[in-house]
């Protein structure tokens, strides 16, 4: 039986990645804060933010959601950090 915590942290993980993907579209589409919940940027993302580490933060949202480098520069340095 697998261990639970473990179970619990990569279903997070998931959501966090598929969170992620659905805020890019809802920014890629225009919908606008009130037309859809307002975006929170993963935890991991906020700390590479927070690190300063700027560069492996666009990777990692890339890898998350298929951001061009463009979008993903962007998004990260719009994060209110």
């Amino acid at each position: 039986m697998p261990d639970s915590k473990q179970e619990i942290t990569e279903i997070k993980m998931r959501l966090d990645k598929l969170e992620s993907r659905l805020n890019f579209l809802y920014r890629s589409l225009g919908i606008t804060a009130r037309e859809a919940p307002a975006w929170q940027a993963s935890p991991m993302l906020l700390e590479l933010v927070r690190k300063g580490d700027t560069i492996a933060a666009i990777r990692a949202f890339r890898e998350e959601t298929g951001a061009s480098l463009k979008d993903a520069k962007e998004f990260i340095e719009s994060l209110p950090i």
